[in-house]
């Protein structure tokens, strides 16, 4: 058959989601909290959420004529994007080396896992925790440490200034506290 006939979301919809690469001869870090959110992630898929689309398909099927059958046709694409997103987290889970914090001894540097309070070159104080990149939530404070603000911080003392790499140009900042 033609791929002129085909439905075009139904073309390459074997190619599992691509996965970020953590930077080339570095591993795939994450905290224990951040594997944990993975886990209960995918364990939420596989036993709640997958289940029940399958028993939504079954008896959609079942109905008959599946061609405009809108609970057969939404329930298959949503088991596609379930079992995607399930082979994802079970990749990343696989190739995730786990650093807890609370065992880093030099609380005197910033490190993977730190929260960091700073202050910006528009006088303004922000709080990030360094985290892996499956874990990083903008929203609740958390950046990759290959982040450019993660890049700057990693390894700096209170009191130090440091250079955040911007489209802009460099961003100044400065080191006021550091947590584990």
């Amino acid at each position: 058959m033609s791929k002129a006939f085909t439905n075009e979301s139904e073309v390459g919809e074997d190619f599992s989601e691509e996965i970020l690469a953590p930077p080339a001869g570095t591993k795939n870090y994450i905290t224990p909290e951040g594997l944990q959110r993975l886990r209960e992630e995918f364990a939420q898929l596989q036993k709640v959420e997958r289940p029940k689309i399958v028993d939504t398909v079954s008896w959609a099927a079942a109905n008959g004529d599946r061609s405009e059958n809108g609970d057969y046709i939404y329930g298959k694409q949503r088991l596609r994007d379930i079992d995607r997103r399930l082979r994802f987290l079970r990749k990343r889970m696989e190739i995730a080396e786990v650093i807890d914090p609370a065992r880093q001894t030099d609380h005197g540097h910033v490190y993977f896992g730190a929260t960091v309070v700073y202050r910006n070159s528009r006088n303004q104080e922000k709080t990030v925790r360094i985290v892996g990149i499956d874990e990083a939530r903008s929203d609740h404070g958390e950046v990759s440490w290959i982040s450019p603000v993660a890049k700057a911080l990693l390894r700096a003392e209170v009191g130090d200034v440091v250079e955040i790499k911007t489209p802009q140009g460099p961003d100044p900042i400065e080191v006021l506290d550091i947590r584990y």
